[in-house]
């Protein structure tokens, strides 16, 4: 019998190789946005198609993932995670092949935004199981760290390496990638993962409570997304499908307003109908009864406020250095680089550390560095910035970041039963991508109504002549933070307008990293009702294992990767 149990107990020898092909796909993931973001002007060109239509193909990929993960999760629980991870893989690589060979921005939509937001859906939750049942012991948090470490480094490497390709080849070569990586991972996963103990039993699919979880989020991170573009409460511009007017300008109140509402109804719904259920044992999508768990409850409304003021810099800062500092696209990945070095030693820092101050702590840590490094970072926005001015504030976020990505999902699964940690891995996402679409809207609206309300006040007070300021406070009123000087006009006015719309574009960052920095230092204190976990992995002899090792967490690139946009 002792032996029996020491065969379960000995580490999988082909573990680390497990490792090396979630990392790949970690990076698939966290980079596949990012890398567009800088190649948005070039397929302008070659697709013939505009900004908005574009934007779907971001915004879809992100709406995709955000309705199915709980689902995936769930798939993976029934069937397997190594199962559903090869599933999602491949079709992460097939999508990746339809938008690398698409002619117009529709079919790029359905190969990026439909077919490969579907695999990650599929693949984030499993990848998370499987590395929360694959190590063990002390070296649980070595793997964690170079996961979180991965994840970070992917999205501040992403514009980098999206600039350089768009650039020297082609963005088709941003999904190129993709279609040469996802099918090694694929077989790599069938071949090198060790097979889900045991035969599963197969239990009913919730297929209601799937129907409302995949619409009533789709709804509620389209409305958070899409708010500032359609109008919250009254309709600024017509919702449109295939040239199409589905909600016209006409209609009494925005697309917005009623998606939220609606969405709100079908979770209050999915809640009900999960309740019942798991009254009456009717194997429910999800168990709510994880919630009476201090560490998943507490450590999801960590996770999705963690996620909101992570946006604080990953949307601010890019914008400020492009749209006051001058910087192209390359330029401004490179000035972001230290950001995820950082994040790569703050990852395997927390790693190293994890045995000595406990998995929880780590994460307490992270988020008050992470905040402070915020504050230094709102203090160095201002024009005529420079490199070495950021660089001070780069390094602690990036650093405090490496800490709290790379552990919070550990205390998110602690306490959660192997059998449903496909499932809670899946709400540990959504609730990141919610507070990615939430961050993203907030942030969004202060930069763009502190912009706009400062520099039209400044240009109409700088004695311009009245053709020239009404141009431009049009212009700045229309596009908000997006606008810059238009071709054509006097040097003299032009570089008047430059200055004036750069420090009002200065100040509505500032104002952008206030809030990310009150919404992670909100994280850091709330991260103090989280039970203390980790430390005592330290003691743990790897043959036996505590009940809860086998769940003890992962890292994360859901929220990376889909802040990224």
């Amino acid at each position: 019998m002792h032996q029996e149990h020491h065969a379960r107990t000995q580490p999988d020898p082909r573990r680390w190789i497990t490792l090396t092909v979630l990392l790949a796909t970690v990076v698939l993931v966290s980079i596949d946005t990012s890398v567009l973001n800088v190649a948005v002007p070039t397929m302008l060109v070659d697709l013939r198609t505009t900004v908005p239509s574009l934007e779907w193909v971001i915004a879809g990929y992100s709406l995709t993932i955000a309705s199915l993960l709980i689902v995936g999760g769930r798939l993976g629980d029934i069937f397997g995670h190594r199962r559903l991870f090869a599933i999602g893989v491949s079709l992460f690589g097939l999508g990746s092949l339809v938008a690398s060979v698409s002619p117009n921005v529709g079919t790029l939509i359905l190969g990026e935004a439909v077919i490969e937001g579907v695999g990650a859906a599929l693949m984030i939750p499993s990848t998370l199981a499987i590395l929360s049942t694959t190590f063990h012991g002390r070296e649980r948090a070595t793997a964690f760290a170079a996961w979180g470490a991965a994840a970070g480094a992917a999205v501040a490497f992403g514009p980098v390496l999206g600039g350089y390709l768009t650039t020297n080849y082609s963005w088709r070569w941003s999904f190129r990638i993709n279609v040469i990586v996802a099918p090694v991972a694929a077989v790599a996963a069938l071949l090198f993962m060790a097979r889900d103990d045991g035969v599963r039993r197969r239990t009913p699919i919730d297929v209601l409570g799937a129907a409302l979880i995949t619409s009533g989020m789709f709804l509620v991170v389209f409305a958070l997304s899409q708010g500032p573009t359609y109008g919250w409460l009254r309709p600024e511009e017509a919702f449109s499908v295939a040239g199409r007017d589905l909600w016209p300008t006409s209609m009494p109140v925005s697309i917005i307003t009623a998606a939220f509402v609606v969405g709100l109804l079908l979770l209050a719904a999915f809640v009900a109908v999960e309740w019942r259920k798991q009254q009456q044992g009717r194997h429910p999508l999800f168990d709510l009864s994880q919630f009476r768990f201090r560490t998943f409850r507490y450590g999801v409304i960590t996770a999705l406020i963690l996620s909101m003021g992570q946006l604080g810099v990953l949307f601010a800062i890019p914008l400020f250095l492009q749209g006051a500092a001058g910087l192209s696209a390359e330029e401004n990945g490179l000035w972001m680089l230290p950001l995820g070095l950082a994040v790569i030693v703050g990852a395997q820092l927390g790693g190293r550390l994890n045995s000595r101050l406990g998995t929880t702590n780590l994460v307490r840590i992270g988020l008050f560095v992470e905040a402070f490094g915020i504050v230094v970072l709102t203090a160095s926005v201002h024009q005529g910035v420079t490199f070495w001015q950021v660089l001070p504030g780069m390094v602690p976020f990036g650093i405090g970041l490496g800490f709290a990505v790379s552990q919070l999902t550990s205390v998110v699964l602690w306490e959660v039963p192997a059998e449903s940690s496909g499932v809670a891995s899946g709400a540990n996402s959504t609730a990141r991508q919610l507070g990615a679409a939430l961050g993203a809207t907030v942030i969004g609206t202060l930069v763009t109504v502190v912009t706009t309300g400062h520099a039209v006040d400044a240009i109409r007070g700088a004695g311009l002549d009245p053709t020239t300021s009404n141009a431009a406070i049009g212009g700045i009123e229309q596009l908000g933070a997006s606008w810059r000087v238009p071709p054509g006009t006097a040097p003299e006015a032009a570089a008047t307008l430059h200055d004036l719309f750069s420090q009002s574009l200065a100040s509505g960052v500032r104002w952008a990293l206030v809030f990310a920095a009150s919404v992670v230092f909100a994280g850091a204190v709330l991260s103090l009702l989280i039970p203390h976990v980790g430390r005592a992995e330290a003691t743990v002899p790897e043959a036996e294992p505590r009940p809860a090792d086998a769940l003890a967490g992962t890292g994360t690139v859901e929220a990376l990767a889909v802040e990224a946009r």
